[in-house]
């Protein structure tokens, strides 16, 4: 019995015996085209936590037509004399206060800031490399998860993410060895880490927060600065993927809660596309036994228990 088989190689032009090596499986299935992402943010920007309605829908429906990487950006080092950001009316801690809870009351991310009156945040360097740490040795998903948690913590919780032992315990609450990470994100190389991310955030020509850069495989791209609609991502998604992009189901909302974060009602609404008495409604439908509803400055929000 012979190996052998008849065939013209489209190549060479050529019509003889070939090996025969039977029957070959194949996968018509067109590759899924990714684009890369870059996030500009900071753990203690109110405008990206304000963007997390948003940012969540679209990456529940395209993520898997991007890499994403966030970027730390750096947007307080330490107070001095002169103004922060005077565009927001910022010149000193108090500042902060008042213009977050606008921020979090326009958004409905709701965000209280009475800590910046009496127990300030000094630096969001510290958290920044923290995340970066993580990101390091754990992977993108956990350091992602630890910015949203650091967030909630400062945000909701009114915990100041500057301070070692605060920071230590939202790490230890992920599963981290927290006083590991917090001796390794203060050394020499996680400095330099945060460094090449500020360089990075110049290269990108960001110059505020949140900033959203679409980039291509021909290294185009476009450059979405602020908090933006999803109608707006999608379609600077479309213009750098070069082709419509595939929508996905988002995951129930069941799967979407993760143990210790919030959800709040905004945040379902944007991802199911509901109304905000549907998307109450939805959280009053939940096992109760698994999760629990409650209420921040009058906003309604639901965490698993």
């Amino acid at each position: 019995m012979t190996n052998k088989t008849m065939m013209c190689d489209m190549e060479t032009g050529i019509c003889g015996e070939v090996e025969d090596f039977g029957m070959e499986l194949i996968d018509l299935k067109k590759p899924t085209k990714k684009i890369d992402l870059y996030y500009v943010t900071d753990p203690i920007c109110s405008h990206c936590w304000a963007l997390e309605p948003v940012f969540r829908r679209f990456m529940e429906t395209y993520g898997h037509h991007v890499n994403l990487h966030k970027v730390m950006g750096g947007l307080l080092e330490k107070w001095h004399d002169g103004p922060i950001d005077p565009a927001n009316g910022i010149y000193n801690p108090a500042d902060v206060a008042t213009h977050w809870r606008e921020v979090g009351a326009h958004s409905r991310m709701p965000i209280d800031g009475s800590l910046m009156v009496d127990n300030p945040v000094q630096s969001s360097y510290p958290a920044s490399r923290v995340f970066l740490q993580i990101q390091e040795m754990h992977g993108s998903e956990l350091a992602v998860a630890f910015l949203r948690n650091v967030r909630e913590a400062l945000f909701v919780g009114n915990s100041n993410i500057s301070d070692a032992v605060v920071l230590q315990k939202v790490v230890s609450d992920l599963g981290i060895n927290g006083e590991e990470m917090m001796y390794l994100a203060e050394t020499d190389e996680a400095q330099n880490r945060l460094e090449q991310d500020f360089a990075l955030a110049r290269r990108l020509g960001a110059r505020g927060f949140p900033s959203l850069v679409f980039v291509n495989e021909e290294e185009q791209g476009i450059k979405l600065s602020g908090v933006r609609t999803f109608e707006i991502y999608k379609e600077a998604l479309e213009r750098v993927l070069g082709e419509k992009p595939e929508p996905q189901n988002p995951k129930p909302l069941e799967n979407l809660l993760v143990k210790d974060q919030f959800l709040f009602a905004r945040e379902i609404e944007e991802v199911y596309s509901l109304t905000k008495e549907r998307a109450e409604s939805t959280i009053n439908e939940l096992d109760s036994a698994q999760f629990e509803k409650k209420e921040f400055l009058g906003e309604v929000y639901v965490t698993r228990k």
